[in-house]
């Protein structure tokens, strides 16, 4: 209300309050002349607020306000031009959500938004081909009961979004799907769903071929270094001057054969999601049969090993992945800590899990290189690798047999003062001995 209508109200009470006092002079009822009056004046106030009510109560959009006088014609306009604004603002809003669901379901990636819950609130048509949801009978469903994957179940319940999951179409096998998930607003759910079929053919190509390959190679490999080890065998009757080369042929053959080793377990580890073997192991004496050999392989470089680990603590699993994989922490860490450095096994759990970690005193590992460590081929110097015997592969290894038990890696290093392997196991994979 402006300062003109307050004025104009107190002049009209100010009025009434002067006729009430002037017929009071006239009658000798002074009380009962103002008490009248007043109720009179709530009567009208208590009136005008009753049709305010009942206008804001059965108007219809389009409806003009009622006719009101004085003070009241003032509230009624306000009132109508406040719902007149909303109104174009909500038509704005709707128009911008109208566009937005529009495009989203031109999409050819599905979009699903799902409640705090997983349940399903909205789709596009393409989430409807990609995994057959139908409309509206799946609405208020959880995505869990319409996607049965155990790996999706899995993903979903443990929150973390961070990486997408590659699954097969529950409607069609031969469609490859990646699936990504993020969180928003009050922990709702938007899940992106994407044919990736193409990609995973072009990848399920890229590693038949080098499975194909590795193992056409293999067998003219073993008759090479059969030839060099008679050879050798019979180094009196070779030339010198071929013992030489025939020692760097040898050599060079046994790291082919490393590789190709490497390459065709590789190949196996990415067959299959999970270990075929799943058994409780006893990593306590697993660990000290590798630190056996890793005391072996360090030799006359005097390196200090110890093993600490929780002989109550067991892993549901393969015992020969987990071998291949923490041979491969604790061989590179010999490989690559200097001599008489020292290097510490750990295998411990709580209440979160269990751990595996290799540290050493090494010459460590810049920033920039540890994202890609996993990377199969990734050399961070590849003088240094061709100096220790590497393949390249060893780390990716390891990453497909973490994955393969639900596990990760973190890495963390400093330039000169070593580095730390650390190995996750969720508490599922976990088996405890009283």
């Amino acid at each position: 209300m402006n300062q003109n209508w307050r004025g104009a109200v107190v002049r009209r009470l100010l009025l009434l309050l002067a006729g009430c006092g002037l017929l009071g002079l006239l009658s000798g009822q002074y009380a009962w002349c103002l008490a009248i009056g007043l109720g009179l004046y709530l009567a009208w106030h208590l009136k005008q607020l009753l049709r305010l009510h009942q206008w804001l109560r059965e108007r219809q959009p389009d409806d003009a306000p009622p006719e009101g006088y004085g003070l009241w014609g003032e509230v009624f306009d306000n009132i109508y031009h406040l719902q007149r604004r909303d109104q174009r603002v909500r038509g704005r809003l709707q128009a911008v959500i109208d566009r937005v669901q529009e495009s989203t379901a031109a999409l050819r990636d599905g979009v699903i938004m799902l409640d705090s819950d997983g349940n399903l609130e909205w789709w596009n048509r393409a989430a409807e081909t990609l995994l057959g949801l139908k409309t509206p009978q799946d609405s208020g469903q959880s995505i869990t009961n319409l996607v049965r994957h155990p790996r999706f179940k899995e993903y979903f319940e443990q929150g973390n979004y961070q990486d997408a999951l590659d699954l097969p179409s529950p409607v069609n096998d031969h469609l490859r799907l990646q699936l990504q998930i993020t969180q928003y607003g009050n922990q709702e759910h938007l899940m992106l769903v994407r044919d990736v079929t193409r990609l995973y053919q072009l990848e399920q190509m890229r590693k038949d071929f080098v499975a194909n390959v590795s193992h056409e190679l293999r067998t003219p490999l073993t008759v090479i270094a059969g030839y060099l080890e008679t050879l050798l065998d019979n180094v009196e009757e070779v030339n010198p001057r071929w013992l030489r080369a025939l020692q760097q042929m040898q050599q060079q053959g046994a790291r082919m054969q490393n590789l190709l080793n490497d390459l065709l377990l590789l190949a196996k580890l990415e067959a299959t999601d999970y270990p075929s073997d799943n058994h409780p192991v006893a990593v306590d004496l697993l660990l000290l049969s590798i630190k056996n050999d890793a005391q072996a392989l360090s030799g006359a470089r005097h390196h200090r090993i110890s093993l600490e680990a929780d002989a109550h603590v067991r892993l549901k699993g393969s015992e020969a992945e987990l071998r291949s994989a923490f041979s491969n922490l604790i061989f590179n860490a010999v490989k690559y800590t200097p001599d008489e450095g020292e290097i510490r096994i750990r295998w411990w759990g709580d209440d979160n899990g269990a751990y595996f970690s290799v540290a050493d005193s090494g010459i460590g590992i810049e920033p920039k290189h540890l994202p890609r460590l996993t990377e199969r081929f990734y050399r961070v110097d590849s003088s240094r690798a061709s100096n220790t015997g590497g393949t390249g592969i060893g780390l990716a290894i390891v990453k497909h047999v973490l994955l393969r038990h639900r596990a990760r890696l973190d890495i963390s290093s400093s330039l000169g003062k070593g580095s730390t392997f650390t190995c996750h196991f969720p508490a599922q994979q976990v088996i405890r001995r009283g």
